[in-house]
């Protein structure tokens, strides 16, 4: 294959891209367990691995099919049965050796909502937290297999399912029973909001998974600032008599900088409070937007005025901005 140019991806597994397509071949291999986690592994790819072989160390049976050149089905585990029955059963004993197993299954569960999982897998998952064999998940793999999981369908139920395993209280415990981040990421999956809505959605208190930057900004924005928005949403800002200043609302979200950044926050803040209207604030920030600042600092700068006074006379043109807008409307 390397002569071919296929090439290599990992430096575990036995897996090369094609050079054209970019699909995925993997050799054919056994597996011996050497040591707890993820890379705990020895692998045998010479050719005398059989298929079958090969197929026994697959995580779930609906994952442990092949089809060969003539199309006919190798279903040594009974794959096509479990999907006309609609679970997700292991194959073997041998899924209890890879931790992140527990974190596919739950991640399945999410895409196939309409799915069961057979009771022995289900001990076999709990088995496999009980004993410390998903203490040595590595936060990289958990958080790739989570973001899959709040991508599919259902992503509730990827929490249910590691809750009802014991692992929701190990990797995320402010999860445990926390129905209100359930139904709000259930929501955003229905309105098929991005991952960093979802993400946000969770409300974590602090930083429990290796999220990209964009999630964490957005969540932690959300989580420490989340009241200050109710207030807003809450108030009549579209009135000059409002107790709450919408454009100073908006600067504490950097939202004029960031306004993409800021709908997203919106998004996942109408998951976490449906009834809340953000509408008005949308509005405000599409009024202070069109405010074109550099005339305003031009002609201030010709005044003698500087810094402070410039930044007050471009603050005071994007709040007359709004007020018409509103007016208008």
């Amino acid at each position: 294959m390397l002569d071919k140019g296929y090439q290599p991806i990992g430096k575990d597994f036995p897996v090369f891209l094609d050079p054209q397509s970019r699909e995925e071949y993997a050799l054919a291999r056994t597996e011996r367990k050497t040591a707890k986690g993820y890379h705990g592994f020895a692998f045998y790819t010479d050719e005398d691995v059989t298929l079958e072989q090969d197929l026994s160390r697959r995580d779930l049976t609906v994952n442990a099919m092949a089809q060969d050149a003539e199309g006919t089905l190798i279903d040594p585990y009974h794959g096509q049965r479990d999907i006309e029955q609609k679970v997700l059963r292991h194959v073997t004993l041998a899924f209890r050796e890879d931790p992140v197993r527990i974190l596919r299954v739950a991640r399945f569960a999410a895409r196939f909502s309409d799915f069961s999982i057979a009771p022995e897998t289900l001990v076999l998952m709990r088995g496999m937290v009980a004993n410390g064999e998903a203490d040595s998940l590595v936060a990289e793999r958990v958080w790739q297999e989570i973001a899959k999981g709040l991508m599919e369908r259902s992503p509730s139920r990827m929490l249910d399912v590691l809750q009802e395993c014991g692992l929701l209280h190990k990797l995320l415990p402010s999860l445990v029973g926390n129905l209100a981040a359930r139904q709000a990421v259930h929501l955003a999956a229905s309105r098929g909001h991005s991952l960093a809505v979802r993400f946000a959605c969770l409300q974590l208190p602090h930083q429990q998974l290796k999220a990209p930057s964009d999630c964490i900004a957005i969540s932690q924005s959300l989580a420490s600032q989340g009241s200050q928005l109710v207030d807003a949403c809450q108030a009549p800002v579209h009135r000059t008599d409002s107790p709450i200043d919408v454009l100073t609302v908006l600067e504490s979200f950097d939202a004029i900088r960031q306004s993409e950044r800021f709908a997203l926050i919106l998004q996942a803040a109408q998951c976490l409070h449906p009834a809340m209207d953000v509408a008005p604030l949308a509005t405000a920030l599409e009024a202070a937007l069109g405010v074109a600042t550099q005339p305003i600092a031009t002609a201030a700068m010709q005044a003698g005025l500087s810094g402070e006074h410039i930044g007050q006379a471009i603050a005071q043109a994007r709040r007359q901005a709004i007020k018409v807008r509103f007016l208008r409307a």
